[in-house]
């Protein structure tokens, strides 16, 4: 059975500050979780402080790389089985940033603008040879995407359902319903039901 180390905010963010900084470069990484985690708060956190140390680092929110609002909505503006498998676009993402990043080294920061719905019309940008990318967002493992090192903020149910805006309750079950689906380990696994007591998965 797995077992969970209680920890501070300030030493998750150094644990996974340490997972990031022990590879060299450039490196795509990811950390998933929920809206109601905040994985992009964490993902902030962890760049600037690779900053602080000297390594070039970045955060690309998947919600900058959703699908367009007629594609999204489809099959109506709350379908769970369309937010787990069509609001995002995991392809563009590994396109413009995962395979980009580790190949051309030239990606693009933001795809879609959902607020606008149209293109931001973002300049691409170079990564240099030690450059890390934080992919940060829901529902990213189990994607097939070759993101490394990968964090996982796990919630319970009963958690989603208590930390997530009444407009977005629908997205739940998207949520839970994907996590049920992956079997992908990730590097680090923390245990997310509250943001000021988050605990690190220590043992499987």
């Amino acid at each position: 059975m797995p077992t969970y180390r209680p920890t501070t905010p300030a030493d998750l963010v150094q644990a996974c500050v340490t997972a990031f900084a022990e590879r060299s470069g450039p490196v795509v990484g990811a950390i998933d979780g929920a809206d109601a985690a905040h994985p992009d708060r964490l993902a902030d956190d962890v760049a600037a402080a690779l900053r602080a140390s000297g390594r070039p680092a970045a955060v690309v929110r998947v919600v900058d790389y959703i699908r367009p609002a007629s594609v999204r909505m489809e099959f109506g503006r709350t379908d769970t089985e369309s937010y787990r498998t069509l609001w995002f676009d995991y392809d563009a993402l590994d396109r413009e940033v995962i395979t980009a990043v580790r190949g051309s080294g030239v990606w693009l920061p933001r795809l879609w603008d959902e607020r606008t719905d149209r293109s931001p019309r973002d300049r691409p940008m170079t990564a240099g040879p030690d450059q890390v990318v934080i992919v940060a967002g829901p529902m990213l493992l189990g994607r097939g995407l070759a993101l490394s090192p990968t964090v996982r903020l796990t919630m319970s149910a009963a958690a989603l359902r208590r930390t997530t805006p009444s407009d977005d309750e629908w997205t739940v079950e998207a949520v839970i319903e994907h996590e049920r689906s992956v079997h992908d380990e990730a590097d680090l696994t923390v245990r997310y039901e509250h943001a000021d007591r988050p605990a690190i998965r220590t043992e499987v």
